[in-house]
């Protein structure tokens, strides 16, 4: 019999200590295999049971810019990598770049239990990892892309740490307007819809904000909020 098959919960793979707090990789049996869950600070960010949310993040934003030639995009967490993985699976985007300010994650992907998700993405040319905290890097770089799409808390209403709140705010916001090129698409990832971040994208100065579900049987659906910079 398979020893893991009476397995009462996850078992820890990895804990480590950073510059933001502890962030943990765990492993737990699913009904079709091993599933992998992201903690940090003991809130759960994310698994592999279901990438539907993170496909939705990349396929809105890059079908929000409708037709764009050559598209860049900028991914705001590397998490388990199902962002990641679909933007490199889209060949109509020219430039991907994912900030990621945790050097275990990176770890995890790179040379760890996760490298199976992101290999081939990390292996494609148009890929860039950047090691930073993606609020400091939309405060200080001159980069400019297509799209951002961020997936780096729990959402607009539910940050995992105290600093990234300023993301959502109208300074956060228009520090990732100055990030994107004109009519450029921002996308951001939340575990439950905002209208109040909806009107705070609207007075932050974006166009066309609009909000896409993913499908639950039961609960508050994922969701995406979608916003434009205007022309």
């Amino acid at each position: 019999m398979d020893p893991l098959s009476h397995a009462t919960g996850p078992r820890t793979l990895d804990r480590r200590e950073g510059p933001y707090g502890e962030v943990v990789l765990r492993e737990r049996r699913g009904p079709d295999g091993e599933i992998h869950e992201i903690i940090a600070n003991g809130c759960f960010l994310m698994d592999t049971s279901d990438g539907r949310s993170e496909r939705l993040l990349m396929d809105a934003a890059y079908a929000a810019l409708a037709g764009r030639p050559d598209p860049s995009v900028l991914i705001g967490g590397l998490g388990v990598g199902f962002s990641l993985a679909r933007a490199a699976a889209e060949p109509g985007w020219s430039r991907i770049a994912v900030a990621e300010r945790e050097q275990a994650i990176i770890d995890w992907h790179t040379t760890g239990p996760l490298r199976h998700l992101s290999a081939a993405a990390l292996a494609d040319p148009r890929t860039t990892v950047l090691h930073t905290d993606l609020v400091a890097h939309l405060h200080s770089t001159s980069d400019t892309y297509d799209a951002l799409c961020v997936d780096i808390d729990n959402g607009p209403d539910w940050t995992v740490t105290e600093g990234n709140g300023g993301l959502y705010a109208p300074d956060g916001l228009r520090a990732c307007a100055r990030c994107l090129n004109p009519g450029g698409v921002l996308a951001v990832w939340s575990a439950q819809p905002s209208r109040t971040f909806e009107q705070t994208l609207r007075n932050a100065g974006f166009s066309g904000v609009r909000t896409e579900e993913v499908v639950v049987a039961r609960g508050v659906p994922d969701v995406v909020h979608l916003a434009v910079r205007p022309a």
